[in-house]
Order: structure tokens, then sequence, then C-alpha cells
């Protein structure tokens, strides 16, 4: 909350922050953000426009020679350099620390960098971008189903093939750029939304917190579509924030289409909606098409594959045969907890525990009175639908880091603290969280 030694400020003067509904105010340190509805071109620069004598009425017969149009042009300029520094910034600083990690951690006569950055699930949609999806269900020799690449997303896969097309890339190297241009956009998006919530020094930190500082955030500079899929769900929460109800919900479609996951995000969706359409005490078309328009996604990808294949639950199938990925409620996830805390000596197994159960405090911690209901309602439903799996636990982290809601209370502490603090803090973190995706890629055999 502000000082209260600050004095208040009127709406539209400079510094004066916008009220948001069931959002705290901003925190000590947050400085001018822009308000939303407001028109800054002409008032950009103008703080003592209150108290400006009002020039003679002749003047008004004077025809503007292009001011009005220079000053809103400029304002424009403002908005954009304030909305992308910060992002541009974080993604540069914790690029670098990512990749420099990775490098000096490779293996001479190992795989390189590259290859390294396409592990995995990077080559399977590699793959999927250039010679497209399976056109059946796969079995071994003894008849078992297996696994395919029908078990991933397109959205990703054909922002590979379009980057390919446009500048001639081969398809390596259209994944890794598919994958930081849209970890930018994501820095972008998020740090918006963020600051309308919290205020611009917490979105700040947020997002070098979620880039940098987070097990696993290497994640978001592979050929994977983690970066893809959080640009999109922070659009679609950014454009909910704004009531952009049609584009919230073109962007909830797209989400569909990148991950299964999505589900949190239509899920947010829903209740922005419903917490609107109760607060207007009318129904309005918009929010309730914005909705139908995210709910089509996903659907509509999972009864591709199952036209494709010839079996309606193919989608679902694929995932159990090839990654044991099935809904259990969350007895896999603890049943690992209580093997590993009582029994492992291993550094992986005993590292992921410890780091789930702090991020999973994190979240219960995100979940304030003063929180935004769409935010929370996305991040725990992430959580959920990655704890509640049975997919392999040393995925989970990864899985978990488009989340966001666990950062919130770190954020925005340091938001609070003393310039100092934050500053050592984020860095030991941010060295941690690069350390130990490279560390994850480069030591450990298994997939991320």
């Amino acid at each position: 909350m502000p000082s209260s030694s600050s004095a208040p400020r009127l709406p539209g003067q400079p510094g004066a922050h916008r009220s948001v509904p069931g959002a705290p105010d901003p925190d000590p340190g947050d400085t001018d953000p822009i308000p939303d509805g407001i028109s800054t071109g002409a008032s950009a620069g103008s703080a003592g426009s209150a108290t400006r004598v009002p020039a003679p009425a002749a003047a008004s017969s004077v025809p503007a020679t292009g001011a009005p149009s220079a000053s809103r042009l400029s304002g424009r300029l403002r908005r954009l350099d304030r909305a992308v520094r910060p992002a541009l910034a974080v993604y540069a600083l914790t690029a670098i620390v990512h990749l420099v990690l990775l490098s000096a951690m490779t293996a001479p006569g190992g795989p390189g960098l590259r290859n390294r950055l396409l592990a995995w699930d990077g080559g399977l949609y590699v793959g999927i971008a250039a010679d497209g999806y399976a056109d059946a269900l796969t079995y071994t020799p003894q008849g078992e189903l297996t696994g395919s690449n029908l078990a991933f997303f397109p959205l990703y896969p054909l922002l590979i093939r379009a980057l390919h097309g446009l500048t001639g890339l081969d398809h390596d190297l259209a994944a890794i750029v598919g994958a930081h241009l849209a970890l930018v956009a994501t820095l972008i998006v998020l740090h918006r939304l963020l600051e309308r919530l919290y205020g611009r020094r917490t979105a700040t930190i947020g997002i070098v917190l979620l880039a940098g500082a987070q097990p696993m955030a290497v994640s978001f500079f592979m050929g994977y579509s983690e970066s893809l899929f959080l640009a999109l769900a922070a659009g679609t929460l950014l454009a909910t924030h704004r009531r952009a109800w049609l584009t919230a919900g073109v962007l909830a479609l797209l989400t569909g289409l990148t991950r299964p996951a999505a589900a949190a995000v239509v899920l947010a969706l829903v209740v922005a909606a419903v917490l609107h359409l109760l607060r207007e005490r009318r129904i309005s078309w918009r929010p309730v098409a914005g909705v139908a328009l995210g709910c089509v996604g996903t659907p509509a990808y999972l009864w591709w594959v199952g036209r494709r294949t010839g079996h309606l639950d193919a989608w679902f199938t694929v995932q159990k045969a090839g990654w044991g990925t099935h809904w259990d409620g969350g007895a896999a996830f603890f049943a690992f907890l209580g093997r590993t805390l009582a029994h492992s000596d291993g550094w992986i197994p005993v590292s992921t525990a410890v780091l789930l159960l702090a991020l999973l405090c994190a979240t219960v911690l995100a979940w304030r009175r003063d929180a935004w209901p769409p935010l929370v309602v996305y991040g725990t439903g992430i959580v959920i639908m990655t704890l509640g799996q049975s997919n392999y636990y040393h995925s989970k982290l990864r899985l978990l880091v488009p989340a966001v809601i666990f950062l919130v209370p770190a954020a925005r502490a340091l938001a609070r603290a003393h310039r100092r603090t934050t500053v050592v803090v984020l860095t030991a973190a941010t060295l941690f969280g690069c350390w130990y995706g490279a560390y994850m890629l480069t030591v450990w055999q298994y997939a991320i």
C-alpha cells in the first residue's frame, strides 16, 4: 500500500494510478503507470496543465497545423518505449546468463548448444513442422501402442514452419528463434498485466523471476512451446482485464491450439466473464462470445486427432502410451514426495520435491483477498493440472513455468524491500535458476 505520508493524486495527474477492482494499490516505488482509457497524447509532459490560463477565445479559430497529431504520435512512442524497454532488458540479461551457463556446462565433444536447445520435445516439434503429423496410431512389433507426435499441439509447429518459409532459416533454427520471439512477447504482455495489477516495480521484478529465477526457465529459450503458450495466455488475461472480450476469446482459442493446459486459460476467462456480467447485472453478448471462442481450440485439435486416427479418444491414448500421462488426482505426485523425502539420496529427485513444495506453498500465499480472480484461477489451474497427472516427476518443474501465480508473492515482497536487497536476491535467484536448468540439460540423462 502507498505510504500514508504521500499526497493523494487526482485522476489524470502524472503519477495517478488507475483503480482496478479487486486489485491492491501499487507497491511503493512504482511510478506513473499510464491510466488505460485516458488519452495521453495531448497531455504527455504537461504536468501543470490543470493550472494553465485558458487561451483567448480568438485562438480557437486558428486551425491546428499537425501539432495534435505529432503530440499523439509522441505519446504513443513514449508508451511503447515504456512497455517494451523492461521486457527487452530482462530478455537480454536472462538469455545471456542462460546461454553462457549452458555453454560452459556442455562437455567438450558432446552435443553443442544448438542441440541442447532442441533436446527432447524440441526435436518432435521440429519434425512436425518439417514433415507433418503421423497418419495413424503407431505400434511396436509386438502390437503395443506407442506414443507419437500426435500428442503435440499444432500452433508452435505452425510458427516454426512460418518462420522457415518467411526467413529461409532451417527448421531447427526457426524453432529456437520462434521460442525467443514468443518469450519477448510474453515478457512485454505479462509486464503490462502485472503493472496494471500491482505496479511497475512489481511487474519488472516478476518478469525477472519468470525468465531467470524459476527452475527450468531455460525451457522458454528452447524449442519448446512454453513461451508461445504463456504469450497467448498472458495476452488472454490482459485482454480480459481490459474487457476486450473478443480479443480475449481469440487468444484463448489460439492458446488451446498450443498446449492442453489451455483449459486453465479458458476457466480464467469464464470466471472473468461471469464476474463482469454479475457486476453489470445484464447479459451482454461480447463476454459470452469471447468465452465461446475460447472454448473451441483444444476440443478442435482433439477432434482432429480422433478423425485422423479413427479413434475419438486417440489423443488421450497416445499420451498414456508414450508418456504414461493420465489424470490420477495427484496420486503419483504424493507417492513421489513420500518416497523421495523418506528414502531418496539423489540430488534431482530431492531438489525437485523441495522446489515443488516451495512452489505449491507460494501458490497458496498468492490466494489473497486482493488478488485478481482470473489470474488466481489460471495459475492455480496450471498447478493442479501439473501435479494431478501421472507424468514424469522430473518434467513437472518445466510444466509449471507458465503458471506465474507463485511468483507474485515474491515479486510483491521484493518490490517493498530496499533496492540493494532486491538486487542481491534477484541476482542470486537468477544465477540459481539458470544453473539449475543448465544442469538438467547437461547432467541429467532423462527428459525434462
